[in-house]
């Protein structure tokens, strides 16, 4: 699922940012989210970015990390955890979108003026279902510099609370936050006991 969703955000973004009246129908608006009940926006402000730099980093990111989640999720089908690698995909990337934007929704839903856009909840949910299964993992910092996945994601966590308190630019910090957390806990929902393949990984549990 990852490269169909890939192909779908491109071509709505594209058409979009060449289309202000889609851009201005698709984007998450609190406000008309809220009081017009326009819910659709929680999930395809998603599927639109702000400009094309904004909408390559994210599809990259999520193509190195969707594809891994897809195949950890394979891997749960064969041990009998999951009978539907494709449904539980799809509910952790929407789900993603959907609960990452909750907190920004209650924050500004009385606000006209603030729109947001992008799949970084989403994409955040999917790096963060990879670190819980691979914590240990190298992520390369800047593309260079190895970092364990468990480390990136402490620090990530803590920039985007520190960033989210501190509101001096455009990025929605809420929802990468909430996006990351939405993401480790999601095996958990699957099923609890997989928590001890997190423990496991890091060498801190022996079956």
């Amino acid at each position: 699922m990852t490269i169909p969703i890939i192909i779908i955000t491109a071509i709505v973004s594209i058409m979009s940012l060449n289309n202000r009246a889609l851009m201005d129908k698709l984007q998450f608006n609190p406000y008309n989210t809220y009081h017009k009940k326009q819910w659709y926006r929680l999930i395809t402000h998603a599927f639109v970015h702000a400009d094309y730099m904004h909408l390559f980093i994210n599809m990259l990111v999520f193509l190195s990390f969707g594809i891994a989640v897809e195949k950890m999720f394979g891997e749960l089908k064969l041990i009998g955890i999951i009978s539907n690698p494709t449904f539980h995909f799809v509910t952790l990337y929407l789900g993603g979108t959907i609960i990452a934007s909750l907190t920004t929704l209650k924050k500004h839903k009385d606000n006209y003026y603030y729109n947001s856009v992008g799949a970084s909840g989403a994409v955040s949910a999917i790096v963060f279902t990879s670190i819980f299964f691979q914590p240990l993992s190298n992520l390369y910092l800047m593309g260079i510099i190895p970092i364990p996945a468990i480390v990136f994601g402490v620090v990530y966590l803590v920039y985007s609370n520190y960033m989210s308190r501190k509101s001096t630019d455009n990025i929605n910090h809420d929802a990468h936050f909430i996006g990351a957390v939405f993401g480790f806990i999601y095996p958990l929902l699957i099923d609890p006991k997989l928590f001890k393949i997190f423990l496991n990984q890091l060498g801190l549990w022996v079956n």
